[in-house]
């Protein structure tokens, strides 16, 4: 990949000096903000992020409003933009739909999991203490691996598609933005953990919806394009010029697409995989309050299907209609098949449509994208380190303090990993492109055996462990195997293909399903919830576990009232999260896409112009459940903290505790008790 360097290079429209400026001076000031942030947090409502609890899940306090714009950013890559764009432009407007259609059910289904989690094991702070207490420590060592896989990929992924999109834009040398886009992350991320996170989610993802909507507006004022209307003319002109083959009449403006609908189940199952297998999703729910978990998956995986339905299907058709412009970067020629792959179709036509404003802009969503994302990945890697490794094999009687220098530990081990790590890959001639097909084949043997583990008391220990193993073996077995039988060739190019990428995405995803549902049935476990709750998974004195006194007569009864209370609430959360999983499935995958896809219809110039509007209402809206919804949700903690500020009282009425550091804090009596043990929840 070194010849891609020049290539990246040839056409950049901002100077070197802005790209360093983004990537370091704004990205140490964001740095600074969240740890202020994190202080000021600290002085008025005692979050101490000393405290372990604090430091890995917000005292489990987090509202709807910022958990629904966490959940955007986590998914907000800039792959997401990059990769939504690549797809549009290579199969029209059937790409940035199936992009968007392989995200947002699986993040809604995760609410499901997620609720269920905060029923079975409220203590816990990741997935992989739920595995250990179920499995032992065989096990949790196959889950440790698998989720590790799954956070490694998932960072190069993003750090190649955002490292190759900040050189095109300014000249920066890719291994220096490589190496440089973590050090802001790892800098706050070291500082607030996860609640620093959650803040610079709101806040990135915030601008980055601003900017997707200013897009669209800006690229029907470019005298080229002017309107939808005019932009159907366009793209069915290119569509005659240059067929997609596989798509119906070879048009960009149709849903009968062969390249676009096996992209969509390689992406489908892939982020299956990246959601299940991502520790940073369930860390994220469970710092969610519990009546905070179902809303803010649903409301967030829905909001953030616009972002690449909207922004990819603007951007790429916006690319293919000025590419024979003086307009576009490349002018007279088109884009080589390396800046297709390398995600620069999105780069390319922010220029064109709005010059050096749009190259910033691009290079602004890209920052802020990646470094968010990663931010997340390395929460999900600490958390794994230090309660998973260090605390369980390493020292068994670790203390708060020493389970916070070990995640600070694996902030800054994570950071540096990552970008040695898509070095690596660069110089192996990996692009983005490449991962983004074949990432599944890696992220997806954990599927089942996972939700297994959380939703079926009858998969067994053997079945939990073996089945993972023998899906992976057999997806990378199908994928290699295939690529060298349609290829002749094993090579970096062969395995990058949509055949081999589908077969073993398929097979890797779905045959640990066979696996362990036969491996269990051969002797049957029958698990007793209640034994995940059995072993004390939070330290002493931790906020919102031990520090509310409960009143009672002291035989019991009231715990026991009060844990089926919430039981009851927490199952009704479930059912409703259960329906809204099956429905947005059934919307965004059989009944809106499949008729279209089945009647081969290309889009008249009035369906076209719905299809857009459509999409640009909904990212709008996506803006403002992003921006204006955690304010509006959040308005009690922000008045807390004015309160804080001016020295004013807090509010009344409020219960308050002690919490950690000897601070008195507002809690919230939510109980969960099993017995005699009891667990009090902090809410904000």
């Amino acid at each position: 990949m070194h010849d891609l360097e020049p290539a990246l290079t040839q056409y950049p429209a901002l100077s070197q000096a802005v790209g360093y400026v983004v990537v370091v001076a704004i990205g140490f000031i964001i740095a600074f903000a969240m740890v202020l942030a994190t202080y000021v947090l600290k002085k008025t409502t005692g979050e101490d992020n000393r405290k372990t609890e604090m430091f890995m899940t917000a005292n489990r306090s987090v509202r709807t409003g910022l958990t629904a714009s966490a959940v955007i950013s986590s998914w907000l890559w800039s792959t997401a933009m990059l990769g939504s764009s690549l797809v549009g432009y290579n199969f029209g407007v059937a790409g940035p739909f199936w992009f968007a259609a392989g995200c947002s059910p699986m993040i809604v289904f995760f609410s499901l999991l997620g609720i269920v989690c905060k029923l079975r094991v409220p203590e816990a702070h990741t997935l992989l203490e739920i595995v250990r207490i179920r499995y032992g420590k065989v096990g949790h060592i196959v889950w440790i691996v698998l989720c590790l896989i799954n956070n490694i990929i998932a960072v190069a992924n993003m750090l190649l598609g955002a490292s190759a999109a900040i050189t095109a834009l300014t000249g920066m040398h890719i291994i220096a933005a490589t190496f440089l886009l973590p050090v802001g992350v790892i800098l706050y991320t070291f500082v607030g953990g996860i609640k620093a996170t959650f803040l610079t989610d709101y806040f990135h993802t915030f601008v980055i919806t601003i900017i997707v909507c200013f897009f669209t507006v800006k690229t029907f004022t470019t005298p080229e394009i002017s309107s939808v209307e005019h932009l159907w003319e366009l793209i069915t002109a290119a569509g005659r010029q240059t067929p997609v083959e596989g798509n119906q009449n070879g048009s960009y403006l149709t849903m009968t697409s062969k390249g676009a609908i096996l992209f969509g189940i390689i992406h489908l199952l892939a982020n299956f995989g990246l959601v299940v297998m991502d520790n940073g999703f369930f860390v994220k729910a469970f710092s969610a309050a519990p009546e905070a978990v179902v809303p803010g998956y649903i409301v967030g995986g829905i909001a953030y299907f616009a972002i690449p339905w909207c922004f990819g299907t603007i951007m790429s058709l916006g690319a293919l209609a000025l590419e024979g412009t003086s307009r576009f970067p490349t002018f007279p020629r088109r884009m080589s098949g390396t800046e297709i792959s390398n995600g620069l179709v999105l780069p390319y036509a922010a220029i064109a449509v709005a010059g050096k404003g749009g190259a910033a802009a691009i290079l602004l969503v890209t920052f802020m994208a990646v470094t968010s994302t990663i931010s997340a990945q390395v929460i999900a890697v600490s958390s794994i380190i230090s309660f998973d490794i260090y605390r369980e094999y390493i020292n068994r009687d670790a203390t708060d303090a020493d389970v916070i220098r070990w995640s600070h530990a694996g902030v800054v081990f994570f950071g540096i990993f990552s970008a040695c790590f898509s070095t690596a890959l660069h110089y192996g001639n990996v692009d983005l492109g490449w991962t983004l097909y074949m990432l599944g084949v890696l992220t997806c043997p954990g599927i089942f055996p996972t939700v297994f583990t959380i939703l079926w008391k009858k998969q067994s220990t053997a079945a939990a462990i073996i089945s993972p193993l023998l899906g992976l073996a057999t997806g990378i077995a199908v994928w290699l195997g295939t690529a060298h039988a349609f290829t002749g060739e094993i090579s970096v190019a062969s395995t990058g293909q949509t055949l081999p990428c589908m077969y073993g995405t398929v097979a890797s995803a779905l045959s640990p399903a066979l696996y362990s549902v036969v491996i269990s049935l051969m002797r049957p476990a029958n698990y007793d919830w209640a034994d995940l709750r059995k072993e004390r998974l939070a330290f002493e004195g931790a906020p919102g576990v031990d520090s509310i006194e409960v009143s009672g007569d002291g035989d019991g009864s009231e715990g026991r009232s009060s844990y089926e209370a919430d039981k009851a609430k927490l199952k009704r959360w479930g059912r409703i999260s259960a329906v809204w999983s099956l429905a947005t499935f059934l919307g965004h995958w059989v009944l809106w896409p499949l008729p279209i896809y089945a009647s081969s219809y290309i889009f008249s110039k009035k369906f076209f112009s719905v299809w857009v509007v459509i999409s640009i209402i909904w990212v709008w809206g996506t803006m403002f459940v992003a921006g204006f919804f955690p304010i509006i949700d959040g308005r009690k903690q922000i008045l807390q903290v004015w309160r804080g500020l001016t020295g004013s009282s807090t509010q009344e009425g409020t219960l308050t505790g002690q919490g950690s550091g000897g601070t008195i804090t507002p809690v919230s009596v939510e109980k969960v008790i099993d017995g005699e043990e009891k667990v009090a929840k902090r809410d904000t």
